[in-house]
């Protein structure tokens, strides 16, 4: 960012008031003319010129000297505190930038917000309970607690290395956390060589590579030939199981919490691979009931026979039937650990899983596909939920102690039944059966609408440009399926408050999540190259949240270079313009393709790479 000399300044203003005049007398002494000064008048004078040289200097100290950005740079932390501690000016800056009368770009944030999100800040959630990792879990301040401002990238940053090669190396400059490289780099984690990051695949659980761990699964688990498709990593440190497991044609999808390993989710995101920051403690995790094909946990720490077997019950929600559950690590067949692997077993036998090996420390069961054989006598006091426990219900949802019977989920869903990869992803899915005329308009729709995307607006949707995109309203997922053959991954985000079909989006072969965007993501900044947004206004539910809070957000999470492309009505794009300006985003209005009905524009916009003045820390 180039940014201007005046920024941040205000007017100095300087004068001599009436007190200030001297008096001059002027005496004749024979032929002399003598000017006479008073002593007291002299050192008025002397001090009014010194204060004119002073001011004067203090004005080219200011205008060429990096004084200037650290006086500035006050003047924003205070602008942040002003409309962090009053929510009315917080509200007046808002209501300016949406109407188009705030001139001037947001500010920025301080430097030390580089890798802030809001929902995830220790410092704030320190100070909640501990009881089942509630503090850990997300906690969201009210829109007037949080600083309106946009973060910053860290000093040095650089744009990402594309994929595939980022896979294997990353920018230093981009996260400048030594943390895990120095705890975990012996185990093949990661390690620091010259400006990079190095990732040679390891993991704890396998420290010589991800690639041998996998082919030892393989000997038990149908990981070719489409048979399994979505994959959820829990723990998964740096995401080099899901990484790999790509080039098998398996999607993965990895979480982990905001932990004392700083970032392992940004280090994810930042390689290319899908992942985002959650917690397995009070609530449900925010998927669909039987979404997974394949579930796995390295060394994740789960304790999943604690609270009556309350996290084993959440990931059997979320397991398909007939899918494949992998732990490795403690407690399976671990040192001191015969009790809880004791426990871990019976509660699979509860469950009707199906042993299929334990290799070493590592423990394999597969899903039954029917619901009758849970016993009610059984030592965790395991019961079926009743019809009144929603399956799918999972944003802020409690976990419960119930099991969730196949059957409540209607169609056929369960690994057999449906469709190999790739064929499932076009086929309607027995869950949107009832929508399927509307399910085959839309694949229709995405995939005229893409092509025009690339052939008229000359967009890039791949590597180098592209690999992680993200789309905020996906519906069927429609807009991902017509990207599906290209090297990227999509995050299809289905927006809590609107028809819940992330199912159908699972089913498809697809990842996703539920999520509320009137709150924060639970992401990283700087962690997607597209954002894809149909429908922008529809967001903020009827005037819940502002649309400058959606796009502040927005900037927070889309990397230096990466794009935003909006579908709404003209009225709301002329809106999204005029803030897209305020978050220092240049942008241009489109005509939709010829093909669609409506009255629809589409908004490009491209985020710059800005960098904070020096001495701004």
């Amino acid at each position: 960012m180039i940014q201007s000399d005046d920024e941040g300044m205000g007017l100095v203003e300087w004068f001599v008031g009436d007190k200030g005049i001297i008096d001059y007398s002027l005496t004749l002494e024979g032929s002399e003319n003598k000017l006479s000064r008073n002593p007291r008048q002299w050192r008025l004078f002397d001090i009014i010129t010194a204060a004119f040289f002073a001011v004067v200097l203090l004005f080219f100290i200011l205008l060429f000297t990096p004084l200037r950005d650290s006086m500035a740079a006050s003047g924003r932390q205070t602008l942040l505190v002003t409309t962090t501690s009053d929510p009315r000016q917080r509200q007046r800056l808002v209501t300016l930038v949406e109407s188009g009368h705030h001139l001037q770009p947001i500010e920025y944030c301080p430097a030390d917000a580089v890798a802030h999100m809001p929902c995830e800040d220790p410092k704030r959630n320190s100070q909640l309970s501990r009881e089942m990792n509630f503090y850990r879990e997300r906690h969201c301040p009210l829109p007037e607690e949080t600083p309106l401002c946009l973060i910053p990238p860290p000093n040095g940053y650089k744009i990402s290395v594309p994929w595939p090669e980022s896979l294997h190396k990353i920018w230093h400059a981009n996260m400048p956390y030594n943390k895990i490289a120095d705890r975990k780099g012996h185990q093949g984690w990661m390690k620091r060589e010259g400006e990079y990051f190095i990732f040679p695949g390891g993991g704890t659980m396998f420290p010589g590579g991800a690639g041998q761990y996998i082919e030892k699964l393989s000997q038990y688990i149908p990981l070719k030939g489409g048979t399994l498709r979505t994959a959820l990593d829990m723990g998964c440190g740096v995401a080099s199981f899901g990484g790999t497991l790509l080039s098998q044609g398996i999607l993965a999808l990895s979480f982990a919490p905001r932990d004392s390993h700083k970032s392992q989710i940004q280090f994810a995101l930042e390689r290319g691979v899908p992942a985002f920051v959650a917690m397995l403690g009070t609530r449900r995790l925010p998927f669909p009931a039987s979404s997974f094909d394949l579930m796995h946990c390295s060394r994740c720490l789960i304790p999943f026979t604690a609270y009556n077997a309350t996290y084993f019950v959440e990931v059997d929600r979320l397991l398909r039937p007939g899918g494949y559950l992998v732990i490795s690590g403690p407690p399976v067949q671990w040192p001191k650990q015969d009790k809880e692997w004791a426990d871990l077993q019976a509660v699979a036998r509860a469950l009707c899983y199906e042993l299929i090996a334990v290799d070493g420390n590592t423990v394999i069961w597969k899903k039954p596909v029917g619901d009758s054989c849970l016993s009610s006598q059984n030592e965790f006091g395991l019961e079926l939920c009743d019809e009144s426990v929603p399956p799918s219900d999972a944003w802020y949802y409690k976990l419960k102690k119930c099991v969730t019977r196949p059957s409540s989920v209607k169609g056929e869903i369960a690994l057999g039944t449906i469709p190999k990869w790739p064929e499932r992803l076009s086929k309607v899915p027995s869950r949107a059966i009832v929508m399927k005329n509307g399910f085959e308009a839309d694949a229709r729709r995405w995939a005229r609408r893409v092509a025009y995307y690339r052939d008229s607006l000359k967009l890039e949707l791949k590597p180098p440009a592209v690999r992680n995109i993200m789309d905020m309203n996906a519906l069927f997922g429609g807009f991902a399926a017509a990207l599906a053959s290209d090297p990227v991954w999509v995050m299809n985000v289905i927006p809590s408050r609107k028809q819940l079909t992330l199912d159908v989006i699972y089913d498809r072969g697809l990842i996703g999540v539920y999520h509320d965007w009137c709150e924060p993501f639970s992401t990283y900044p700087r962690t997607y190259d597209f954002i894809h947004l149909s429908g922008i206004e529809s967001l903020t539910s009827k005037s819940r949240c502002s649309l400058v809070d959606l796009m502040v957000e927005m900037d927070r999470i889309l990397r230096p270079e990466g794009k935003v492309l909006i579908r709404d009505t003209p009225e709301v794009l002329d809106k999204v313009a005029r803030m897209a300006h305020a978050v220092r985003w240049s942008s241009s209005i489109h005509d939709k393709e010829p093909e669609s009905h409506g009255r629809e524009k589409i908004l490009v916009a491209t985020k710059p790479l800005w960098r904070m003045p020096s001495n701004s820390h």
